[in-house]
């Protein structure tokens, strides 16, 4: 019998591309390539018989062109509060393994990479409000990131900007737009800030996004 899981999580993800990313809507990236750093917390999840709520996690990859072009290069960080069978249940969500290929953005970026880095466990302290569309991110010798709101030039109040995404969407439904910053060290080197950050929820299971969430 195939594998039966659900992963739900609350994510910030932050990016190098402007604001208004335009990757979003089919167009060329910002800077011609993309640098990235998804950290979620699993707020509903299992895989099979193994509970995954209340663990952190993140996803980071430089693609050195537009993502379609492929040749990214990844590393995955779980919690290190999870005990085995938690670390072989996210590493296989996380890294695309599980579930139907292409059905969630995981596969997506998997199928895509060509240089995967060792998977890290290592204490993740990450806080995310989305609906204030603020985060703080730090796994020590890893990633350190902030995200929150776009604030308006003229009167300093924040902007309230999302995407819905009834239909087509292999990642999520609804996300909140704010700006973030981050450094990323170790394997992979990068560093952007006032940047495109997305505050969602990633629902999943076996047989791709689960909608309405």
């Amino acid at each position: 019998m195939p594998d039966q899981w659900e992963f739900k999580s609350h994510t910030y993800d932050n990016c190098n591309c402007s604001v208004s990313c335009p990757c979003q809507f089919n167009e060329p990236s910002t800077h011609g390539n993309c640098y990235f750093a998804y950290v979620g917390c699993i707020v509903e999840g299992h895989f099979n018989d193994t509970p995954l709520a209340g663990l952190n996690w993140a996803l980071l990859c430089i693609f050195p062109g537009e993502i379609a072009d492929g040749n990214g290069r990844r590393q995955i960080v779980i919690d290190d509060r999870a005990d085995d069978a938690q670390r072989v249940a996210l590493e296989a969500i996380i890294s695309g393994e599980a579930g139907e290929p292409l059905s969630n953005h995981f596969s997506v970026f998997g199928s895509l990479c060509s240089e995967f880095f060792e998977t890290l466990f290592r204490p993740i302290d990450f806080d995310v409000n989305l609906e204030l569309r603020t985060a703080k991110v730090d796994i020590p010798g890893v990633v350190k990131s902030a995200g929150k709101p776009i604030t308006n030039a003229f009167n300093g109040e924040p902007f309230h900007i999302a995407i819905a995404r009834p239909t087509g969407s292999f990642e999520f439904t609804y996300g909140e737009i704010g700006q973030g910053a981050s450094s990323v060290v170790g394997d992979l080197e990068m560093a952007f800030e006032d940047s495109w950050a997305l505050f969602c929820v990633h629902h999943y299971n076996q047989d791709g996004l689960i909608r309405g969430t």
